[in-house]
């Protein structure tokens, strides 16, 4: 049985959607403050956690943040009423691999999970690296290597990279990449893209030969 770590406060909420999951065939331990999360996850493993973000004492974007650093193997997705573009956008910055607004669909959750779950599975076991240069790029687990260090990137981080890497040496268009990562290609949305562009300069910057080039008003162009 593949275990799920579900961190909700509402006692009501998360009594339901703990038997639930139960009845889908996971094994749930269902905690409601995320200090119990850092505690629990010092002696225990899981499969997936599910995290809420309104929370007292340590909120879930400030845990996600603890979870990136110290527990970096343990995928996790949001479930939260905020349902504004900006929360959504803070979530998958923080690494999480989906947000899932309430109220929520359960048979959709389930599906989410189990579609996590396969291609975690999946990943095992397999070279996923791109070579970049002196780096080694594995998509799937969100990471670029260096020699010995590990930087590990998020999910959006990720998606983005992979896409550059694909269209390397050719343009690859800001309004493709914002449609297909981010889902509009509004001017918040815009903002971010180069936010995130920075952040990939900065982690690959220990090789040279790498270049980020943005060509303006059409898109980046990367190079190795």
């Amino acid at each position: 049985m593949k275990r799920i770590l579900l961190l909700e406060d509402d006692r009501s909420f998360g009594y339901i959607l703990s038997e639930y999951l139960s009845m889908q065939e996971f094994q749930v331990v269902w905690v409601q403050t995320g200090e119990e999360v850092l505690k629990i996850l010092e002696n225990d493993n899981f499969d997936l956690a599910l995290l809420d973000v309104m929370l007292p004492g340590i909120d879930g974007y400030e845990l996600a943040k603890i979870l990136m650093k110290k527990h970096d193997d343990l995928p996790f997705l949001f479930l939260s009423a905020k349902s504004l573009k900006i929360d959504k956008l803070k979530g998958f910055k923080l690494g999480a691999i989906d947000f899932i607004t309430k109220p929520i669909d359960e048979e959709l959750l389930v599906a989410k999970i189990n579609a996590i779950l396969n291609q975690a599975k999946n990943s095992k076991g397999e070279d996923n690296s791109i070579e970049i240069g002196c780096y080694e790029f594995n998509p799937k687990l969100f990471q670029l290597k260096y020699k010995e260090e590990i930087i590990k990137l998020t999910a959006r981080e990720s998606e983005l990279l992979l896409m550059l890497c694909e269209h390397k040496n050719n343009l690859l268009s800001r309004k493709k990449a914002l449609n297909e990562i981010w889902g509009t290609n509004d001017e918040f949305n815009r903002k971010s893209m180069d936010v995130f562009i920075s952040k990939l300069r900065k982690y690959l910057n220990k090789d040279r030969s790498i270049t980020i080039d943005n060509i303006h008003g059409k898109g980046f162009i990367f190079s190795c």
